[in-house]
């Protein structure tokens, strides 16, 4: 996402400002946990701050789909983030020119949960010999645990 900054470094105008859906390529997202991002959209600001350092000032909106940490299905997860980060001189391409999708893309990756579902139903998820128990279930039955609990308790 290139943004031509030359007005604002003239000083012909304070701030540009942003309001854009953004795309991110296939091959960023090939080495992450996201499968796919969509409605993506930035609103914010850009401006030079009191000495005279680019700073990026914005709200980021959209939805990634992730991968279900139990069924590994494709899910939904919504997210919006704040960003206020000043831009470094490297980041600018040309003199007049920013591309800001890196800096997008690490508050992005920022934001991805370690683990989340939306399985409630775990009786579904079971097999030969084995079956995924709720937190509550396995505190409460058949848990071998609870006959040394008791034990302990009588003396």
């Amino acid at each position: 996402m290139t943004i031509d900054i030359t007005k604002l470094n003239q000083g012909l105008v304070k701030e540009i400002p942003l309001d854009e859906d953004v795309s991110f390529p296939e091959e960023i997202l090939q080495n992450s946990e996201i499968l796919h991002l969509k409605d993506v959209h930035l609103s914010g600001n850009l401006f030079l701050d009191e000495e005279q350092e680019l700073v990026l000032a914005a709200t980021l909106n959209g939805v990634m789909v992730l991968a279900d940490s139990i069924s590994l299905e494709p899910v939904d997860y919504p997210f919006s983030i704040e960003i206020e980060e000043k831009i470094e001189k490297k980041e600018e391409i040309f003199e007049n020119t920013l591309d800001i999708l890196d800096i997008l893309w690490q508050n992005i990756v920022l934001e991805v949960p370690l683990r989340f579902t939306k399985v409630e139903d775990y009786s579904k998820l079971q097999g030969e010999g084995w079956k995924l128990l709720s937190e509550e279930e396995a505190t409460t039955s058949n848990n071998p645990f609870e006959d040394l609990k008791s034990m302990f308790g009588k003396e």
